[in-house]
């Protein structure tokens, strides 16, 4: 520990002529050094949160109104219209001021306080101009007039060089849609789910509910989008993710994979060194808000909100519901090796570790000899098994003593690390790779990740890395961003040697990583192994399959005039069609984040129009035609759900509400206990654009995904890669005799290839991508 290292610099002796007490100059140093580091920390947050707080303006305006302001002391013209000359008659200890230091100061005032109005304003008139969604539903490629003027004026207001959080005050608020739109566009998305009995029971149900209990359950549902940032995120939050009391590992948590093709070391300390330093870069700028905000267009901003928990953040269990605990400027790290917990400090003498002294350190651990403590070797099992036994546990074994020491200190780590003993990875030479990796980071051994934490960084032997991510804090794309800069600033800034060493010199003086110590009796062990076994069963029972499509990819599907997602949630609803005879309820998630502290929303992709065009592929001659009608249909529902006009969300708050005020509703209770079937999502890919995937194809993620939400349906996660590659991450339960992912996956590909051939067969000729004819 940091702090053992020092005070083996501190010595003290007890003479009788007094204290004789000798202080290294090496820890002075690195104290004053630490000291300086804060203190400058502390300049530039303060900074920076003075310009995020005024923009768009900049702290220089302020100065520039004053000047405006005080010039007019000297002419003969008051833009005030009186309001300095009151100002300053109303100053206290006006009587000990000279009438011209009054005036000065008045005017000073009636700057600031304009200064302020005017701010208020821009926000105001930015909040207006980003509450316009109509540009989303334009055609790609044609913007009108009326959008384009539009982009000018947001680009105008939106000022210069925005930081992180500068346009989380100009942000709209989620509008809440009325009731009588979501229940008419709910019955229009299960109308070919349902029989004609069935549909026509659904719909007495839900105009009941229209009747009677939706108007004063959507009265205070508008009061409090009127009170809130945001009327969905708080409670998706609480009662989606913390009050669940299964075990997050494989139901809840996701994973991110590391690069597909290239592996820039095969050294394990080597690797974990760089993406750890590059991890630390990022979260500096994190802390100080210097990201630039996500743009859509590279204009519109997207809402930074879920950013701010990604470091120092753990899930803590509960009886009845989790809670988030987020801490600021922790400076450890915690480690996962053979069965031991080991804290790293992250710092020295003021300053991040450098990659070669984390390689060093990550060095060491691995050549650590030592055994595992009683009951130490599946403790994280704990955070893997059912909440109640955990919070239970950790309440009576974790409250006091050595164990509540080392486990404040796994909780407040930046984020945690498990160096793994097995390799992992895409290797083309080798049968279903990608399977064996996706189930690594998915759920590991069931005791070598803590699955509570944000963030699992999981490092193999070859070299291979990969994330797995508690949900609760935030979506995919926030640790995609935080993952496309370290893998970027790891492969072309940081580097290696030539023997795949970090670079820079080591500084072989640094304290060991410490080992936490546990003291875990007989009893809490059992409870360990009973969430260990349980975990087992869980992850045992995943069927994953790894699909890397590459007949063609986004590039011809453009050309075919449609939109990649809507083509490749078209291809899923036959692949599940010709899978299992029939259709099902299909999630796939859409953003909300131009709205402040927004956060997903559902498309509901099974269509009547996807239904008429699947059953078109099997007999029918117009398939082209429907396919067309469909992708339109499911573009137009993914645009209606980015913009707050989406069904789920809007049903889920009114269901929260009905339990708040006990209104029983059948047709609420009914929507949400509706199976997911088919739950698909796609993960984004060059958020930053920081690496040029044209020039350096190979450097290019393999995407992430998650496990199955519905005992007998299936979760499909997909990234489109470049123009010609798409990925595909299929799940199911080995438990259900109906669903196999490797058939599954099968089925995608035949659909893909299927559907290229529609417009292959229109434009009257075969499409050749990558060396491969399709009729």
């Amino acid at each position: 520990m940091a702090e053992a290292h020092q005070a083996v610099g501190f010595e003290f002796t007890v003479r009788p002529d007094g204290v004789d007490i000798k202080l290294s100059r090496e820890v002075i140093k690195n104290i004053y050094l630490s000291g300086v580091t804060a203190w400058k920390k502390r300049a530039i947050k303060f900074k920076n949160g003075v310009l995020a707080g005024v923009y768009p303006a900049s702290p220089s305006s302020w100065l520039i109104v004053v000047i405006l302001m005080m010039s007019s002391l000297y002419t003969h013209i008051d833009p005030s219209l009186g309001m300095i000359n009151a100002i300053k008659d109303t100053l206290p200890f006006k009587d000990y001021m000279s009438v011209q230091t009054r005036a000065v100061l008045g005017a000073i005032l009636f700057a600031t306080g304009l200064w302020l109005f005017l701010i208020v304003l821009l926000r105001y008139t930015l909040k207006v101009l980003l509450s316009y969604h109509g540009w989303i539903f334009e055609s790609h490629g044609r913007m009108t007039t009326s959008t384009k003027v539009w982009l000018n004026l947001v680009k105008m207001f939106s000022g210069r060089r925005p930081l992180l959080y500068s346009f989380q005050a100009s942000l709209p608020r989620l509008p809440v849609p009325s009731v009588e739109d979501t229940i008419r566009r709910y019955l229009e998305s299960v109308r070919p789910l349902l029989d004609d009995n069935q549909y026509n029971q659904m719909e007495i149900l839900a105009n009941e509910f229209k009747d009677t209990q939706a108007t004063q359950l959507q009265r205070f549902l508008i009061l409090k989008s009127w009170w809130s940032n945001n009327y969905v995120s708080d409670w998706w939050e609480e009662y989606i993710y913390l009050r669940s009391r299964s075990p997050i590992m494989v139901n809840s948590n996701f994973y991110v994979m590391d690069l597909l093709y290239v592996t820039p070391t095969h050294r394990q300390a080597a690797r974990a060194g760089n993406v750890v330093h590059a991890m630390l870069q990022y979260r500096r700028k994190l802390e100080r808000g210097e990201h630039a905000p996500l743009r859509a267009l590279g204009t519109v901003p997207m809402c930074s909100t879920q950013m701010e928990r990604m470091f120092n953040t753990t899930r803590l269990p509960g009886i009845e519901t989790d809670i988030v605990q987020h801490l600021n400027d922790r400076k450890h790290l915690v480690i996962y090796h053979k069965g031991r917990f080991f804290q790293l400090w992250l710092y020295t003498g003021g300053r991040h570790l450098l990659p070669s002294e984390l390689e060093m350190q990550f060095q060491r651990i691995l050549n650590d000899t030592s055994k595992p403590q009683p009951g130490e070797l599946k403790l994280a099992a704990l955070t893997a098994g059912n909440r109640v036994p955990w919070a239970q546990a950790r309440h009576q074994y974790f409250s006091a003593g050595v164990n509540k020491q080392s486990l404040d200190v796994v909780e407040s780590a930046a984020f945690f690390l498990a160096l793994d003993e097995e390799p992992q990875g895409y290797d083309p030479s080798k049968d279903r790779s990608l399977d064996s990796y996706a189930k690594s980071l998915l759920h590991g051994k069931c005791y070598d990740r803590w699955f509570d934490k944000s963030f699992n960084l999981i490092s193999y032997p070859n070299g291979k890395m990969g994330i797995n991510t508690e949900h609760s804090w935030a979506d995919a794309p926030i640790i995609g961003h935080m993952w496309e800069y370290v893998l970027a600033t790891d492969c072309f800034h940081l580097g290696y040697t030539e023997e795949g060493h970090c670079k820079g010199d080591v500084n072989k003086g640094l304290p060991f990583p410490t080992r936490l110590k546990w003291d875990l009796p007989t009893e809490c062990q059992k409870v360990i192994e009973s969430s260990c076994l349980l975990a087992k069963q869980i992850a045992n029972d995943v069927d994953f399959y790894g699909y890397l499509f590459n007949d063609f990819g986004k590039g011809l599907i453009k050309k075919c005039r449609t939109s990649p997602d809507a083509f490749i949630q078209m291809a899923l609803q036959l692949a599940q069609f010709r899978d299992q005879k029939v259709f099902c309820l299909t999630y796939e998630s859409s953003m909300t984040r131009m709205f402040r502290d927004g956060r997903t929303e559902t498309v509901r992709s099974c269509t009547s129009e996807a239904v008429a065009f699947v059953r078109a592929m099997e007999d029918s001659t117009q398939k082209l035609s429907l396919f067309k009608k469909a992708a339109e249909k499911h573009q137009n529902m993914y645009r209606l759900a980015m913009t707050g006009a989406g069904i789920d969300r809007h049903l889920f708050c009114l269901y929260i509400m009905s339990k708040y005020y006990r209104v029983n509703s059948p047709f609420l209770k009914q929507v949400l206990s509706e199976p997911w079937k088919l739950s698909t999502s796609q993960t984004p890919q060059q958020q930053l654009n920081l690496v040029d995937i044209n020039k350096f194809p190979k450097y290019v993620g393999a995407g992430g995904g998650f496990g199955p939400v519905a005992d007998d349906g299936y979760g499909v996660s997909y990234i489109i890669v470049g123009e010609n590659l798409i990925t595909f991450h299929i799940s199911c339960k080995h438990s259900c005799p109906d669903t196999d992912s490797y058939r599954f996956g099968h089925h995608i590909q035949r659909a893909m290839l299927d559907i290229q051939a529609l417009f292959s067969t229109e434009n009257g000729t075969a499409v050749v991508q990558n060396g491969k004819k399709h009729m």
